[in-house]
């Protein structure tokens, strides 16, 4: 049998200083499923939104001193958050298809000694993990998730702009969902699925950015759903963290239990929730997790 491919693991900035619980997940996750990574001297991504707007020429070499570095060893990236997946893609994109860009870029890279050539991809680990196939996910399943009914946020970067990113339908991605099916839960449909969290506003102005967040989660439980379920690390810190201010809004109370599509994949794996770092969440989850057999 022939080994499987070796990604380079980016985590980002985000994961890796202030919800490292995700990354365990992950480590976990792709263990078991046979996901190959090792990790590499990366910098800051840098942000897609802000940095990119503020000065183009040294995203792109930021970026692309990035790849580079997984160019050295031949290797795909896979991203472990949408943002830095987001900047990655698009830096290598623009890169490959604009020789006069690419020339400007290898210029200032060759100050640090270094080239971008465009010889790798970069992929989410969404992607990576619905195409190793529900079948495949099913194998490594011993907790019994079929009663659990789990609202999906892919957030705005994992799949925009779709022409160029390519990972999924950009008006009702799929990939998120069945790999959620595949863990046993039920995603339901909720009517602002595909809204925004509302965390890039709240950099401006945080009132709207609450009520954003409290419009997603009253549509949500009016949906059913017990537990938010997403693969991005300022959204999950949106959710996770902000429920209490987003109640204040509207004078309701959420509660609304968050996970990353990793730790749902763990929990469903049979890892124990303390492991996983579970108690560092600060929209607490031990009655769900008693509820359904999980802790």
């Amino acid at each position: 049998m022939a080994k499987a491919e070796e990604y380079k693991m980016f985590q980002g900035c985000v994961i890796g200083n202030r919800i490292p619980f995700i990354e365990a997940s992950a480590r976990k996750v792709f263990d078991k499923l046979g996901i190959n990574t090792s990790d590499a001297a990366f910098a800051c991504c840098p942000d897609p939104v802000g940095f990119n707007s503020t000065d183009h020429l040294s995203w792109l070499a930021m970026g692309a001193r990035n790849l580079t570095i997984a160019e050295d060893e031949g290797k795909n990236i896979i991203s472990l958050c949408n943002g830095c997946f987001q900047t990655l893609k698009l830096v290598n994109e623009e890169l490959k298809h604009d020789d006069h860009d690419k020339e400007k870029i290898n210029k200032l890279l060759k100050t640090v000694g270094r080239e971008f050539k465009g010889t790798i991809n970069v992929k989410h680990f969404v992607e990576v993990l619905h195409e190793l196939g529900a079948e495949k996910i099913k194998e490594f399943v011993k907790k019994d998730l079929s009663g659990i009914k789990v609202a999906c946020h892919t957030g705005c970067h994992y799949n925009r702009p779709s022409e160029k990113v390519q990972t999924d339908d950009p008006m009702k991605p799929v990939k998120l969902r069945e790999i959620v099916a595949a863990a046993g839960a039920i995603p339901v449909d909720y009517e602002e699925e595909m809204l925004c969290c509302g965390t890039g506003v709240g950099n401006t102005e945080e009132e709207p950015a609450m009520q954003i967040l409290s419009n997603k989660l009253t549509s949500a439980m009016n949906a059913g759903a017990e537990v938010m379920i997403v693969n991005c690390p300022a959204c999950f810190q949106q959710f996770d963290s902000n429920q209490k201010k987003a109640e204040k809004i509207d004078n309701k109370t959420f509660g609304l239990p968050v996970l990353y599509i990793t730790e749902l994949l763990a929990l469903a794996f049979g890892e124990n929730p303390d492991d996983l770092g579970l108690k560092f969440h600060r929209t607490r989850l031990t009655a769900f997790l008693e509820k359904h057999g999980l802790k």
